[in-house]
C-alpha cells in the first residue's frame, strides 16, 4: 500500500489548489466531495538506473493523497488512516497571519480527536454493563484520556495507555505549506504544470516548489527510497527508514513476500557508475541478502522469490 497523506485547510486557504498541483488531478474547487489521486516523489536518481539498465518506462515512487471538503470533526475523521497531514495556511490575502491559522488547525484537530474519544467512550461504557473486566478497564483508561484533552492536552503527550485503533490527527506529523509570498504560490505552480517541463522551468526560475513540499513530507515520514529495475521498467518505491528486504518485497508484491528466498542488492551509485549489473557483480559489488537486511535508501533490490 502507498503512503498516504491528507490535506487539511482553513476555508479558501489553497487545499484543492494543492491537491491539483501535487496530482494533477483537475479536481474543482468548492466541491462538496472528498478528493483522491496520486502525487509523485521525484528523484532524479531514478532516470540514471532505468539509463543503464535500458528501461523502456520510468515510474517514481507515489503518495496517495486525500484532500476532504470542510473542517468539521466528522469529515477530518475520515483522515485517521492517513500516515501524515498537510496543512495548508493563507499567505496571500490581506491581513493573512499564518501562524494564527496553524494553530487555528491544530484546535481543530484538537477537537476532532477529542469528540472521536468520547464517542468512542460511549460505546464502551454501553458494552461494558455486560460486566466484562476487560471493558471496564478499557472505560477507566478512555475516561483519564478524554480528561486530559478535556484539559487541553494533546493525545501524543498522554502518558497513559492509547488503544491503537483511536488513530489520533494529533500524533500524525504535520507538514506546513503556506499559501503565497511568504512560502509557496500553488496557483502558479498549478498553472506550470499545464506548460512542458522545459518551459515551465524557464518561468520558474528555480526548482519546483512542489519538490520541496515532497521532500518535507519524506523527511516527516521517514521514508527511504528504492529501487527495481529491468528492461521493462525502473520504478522507485517507498519504505520506512529500518524496513527490511522482505518488507521490500511484499511493497512490489505480496506473492515475492511469501515466496521470498534471497535478494541482490546494490547501491544505486555503484550500478550507474559500472555502467551495467555485470560490470557491478565483476567488480563484487552485488551483494546476496536474506529476508531480515535493513533496506538501505538507493538500494537497487533484485528479489529472488518462489511461490
Amino acid at each position: 500500500m502507498p503512503v498516504e497523506v491528507g490535506i487539511v485547510g482553513l476555508p479558501k486557504s489553497g487545499k484543492t489548489t494543492l491537491f491539483n498541483a501535487l496530482t494533477r488531478a483537475g479536481a474543482r474547487l468548492y466541491e462538496a466531495k472528498a478528493h483522491v489521486g496520486m502525487a509523485s516523489i521525484p528523484d532524479e536518481r531514478l532516470a540514471q538506473v532505468a539509463a543503464v539498465e535500458g528501461s523502456a518506462k520510468v515510474t517514481p515512487a507515489q503518495i496517495r493523497v486525500q484532500d476532504v471538503p470542510g473542517k468539521d470533526a466528522a469529515l477530518l475523521g475520515t483522515l485517521r488512516q492517513v500516515h501524515a497531514l498537510l496543512a495548508v495556511v493563507d499567505g496571500f490575502s490581506p491581513g493573512a497571519d499564518p501562524h494564527r491559522d496553524v494553530e487555528t488547525l491544530r484546535l481543530e484537530l484538537l477537537v476532532a480527536d477529542r469528540d472521536h474519544v468520547a464517542r468512542r467512550l460511549e460505546r464502551v461504557r454501553t458494552q461494558a454493563k455486560s460486566g466484562d473486566p476487560a471493558l471496564r478497564r478499557q472505560v477507566a483508561e478512555l475516561e483519564a484520556l478524554l480528561a486530559h484533552v478535556e484539559a487541553g492536552g494533546e493525545i501524543c503527550s498522554y502518558p497513559g495507555p492509547v488503544p491503537p485503533e483511536l488513530e489520533p490527527l494529533t500524533t500524525k506529523p504535520l507538514v506546513v505549506v503556506v499559501n503565497g509570498p511568504q512560502g509557496i504560490d500553488l496557483a502558479l505552480e498549478a498553472e506550470l504544470l499545464e506548460l512542458e517541463p522545459e518551459e515551465a522551468a524557464e518561468l520558474r526560475e528555480g526548482p519546483s516548489a512542489l519538490e520541496e513540499v515532497a521532500r518535507r513530507l519524506v523527511q516527516a515520514l521517514r521514508l527511504i527510497s528504492f529501487f527495481t529495475a529491468n528492461e521493462q521498467e525502473a520504478k522507485a518505491w517507498t519504505l520506512r527508514q529500518g524496513q527490511t528486504a522482505v518488507e521490500a518485497a511484499g511493497q512490489v508484491h505480496s506473492d515475492m513476500a511469501r515466496g521470498f528466498i534471497r535478494c541482490e542488492v546494490i547501491t544505486w551509485s555503484d550500478l550507474v557508475r559500472c555502467g551495467s549489473r555485470a560490470e557491478a557483480a565483476r567488480r563484487g559489488l552485488v551483494r546476496l541478502e536474506g529476508r531480515d537486511y535493513v533496506v538501505r535508501d538507493g538500494d537497487v533490490l533484485h528479489i529472488r522469490f518462489a511461490v
